[in-house]
């Protein structure tokens, strides 16, 4: 039972690998198998909330359309899995150039996972801790 949990925490992981180096090399589309139709996606700190797919894809492709990544840099990644619920949360670090201005920003990202006909698709993200500057 630990093995299949372990080997369970693994997949988590590499699906939440598989968002990140998409939406860092700017290929926004190919999040849309990895995240659920009625994903919800929370910023607290904005006291913002949004839901649907189309709506969390949006945020992603402004980003990356309007910024360049100077520096991005993840830590404290864990992942943990109970039945065919899993979370991903890391710690992040990145410089992005926007609007002609430069910013440093850094916070705890927080995504929830379902385990889906086999395939662990994200249905909820929280950005936590947020932080970001000039750079």
């Amino acid at each position: 039972m630990a093995d299949e949990r372990g080997q369970q925490r693994e997949r988590v992981a590499a699906a939440m690998r598989r968002i990140n180096e998409a939406w860092l090399t700017g290929r926004v589309d190919d999040l849309t198998p990895l995240v659920h139709e009625d994903v919800v996606m929370a910023v607290p700190a904005a006291g913002a909330r949004a839901q649907g797919r189309q709506l969390f894809l949006a945020g992603f492709r402004d980003f990356c359309e309007n910024a360049t990544i100077a520096d991005y840099h993840e830590h404290d990644g864990q992942a943990d899995v109970v039945g065919t619920t899993g979370v991903s949360t890391f710690r992040y670090e990145m410089v992005y150039e926007r609007a002609g201005a430069r910013y440093r920003a850094t916070g705890r990202d927080l995504w929830v996972f379902e385990l889906i006909e086999g395939e662990w698709i994200a249905v909820w993200r929280a950005m936590l801790d947020m932080d970001e500057k000039p750079a």
